[in-house]
């Protein structure tokens, strides 16, 4: 059982940047590949980024891609987001998960066993 808890939300100006946090508990975290994931008011959820379990690989869906970082910290059982340059469109609840090693597609929300309980990102124009 891992529990997430994402951190990091907050009002920020077009351009602006923020850093998210997801807090896991356990001991295995090393073992977990970590995805991040989006909703937007009247919208259905979608993929960020994510960051294979052994650190080597990381994918970003294209809407973010030269502008977010993901990452993670081992020792401190901790997955980042680094966002810079802001648009208002980023604007959205943003969640992070969990699934054991790389046992299915790092795209679907599907393969992801837990998730957090989100946290808000309002970017203002």
């Amino acid at each position: 059982q891992v529990q997430l808890v994402e951190s990091g939300g907050g009002l920020v100006q077009a351009g602006g940047s923020l850093r998210l946090s997801c807090a896991a508990s356990g001991r295995t975290f090393n073992t977990y590949t970590m995805g991040w994931f989006r909703q937007a008011p009247g919208k259905e959820r979608e993929f960020v980024a994510a960051l294979r379990w052994t650190g080597t690989s990381t994918y970003y869906a294209d809407a973010v891609k030269g502008r977010v970082t993901i990452s993670r910290d081992n020792a401190k059982n901790t997955l980042y987001l680094q966002m810079n340059s802001l648009k208002p469109e980023d604007t959205a609840v943003y969640y992070c998960a969990a699934q054991q090693y790389s046992r299915g597609s790092y795209y679907y929300q599907t393969n992801y066993d837990y998730w957090g309980q989100g946290t808000q990102v309002t970017v203002s124009s």
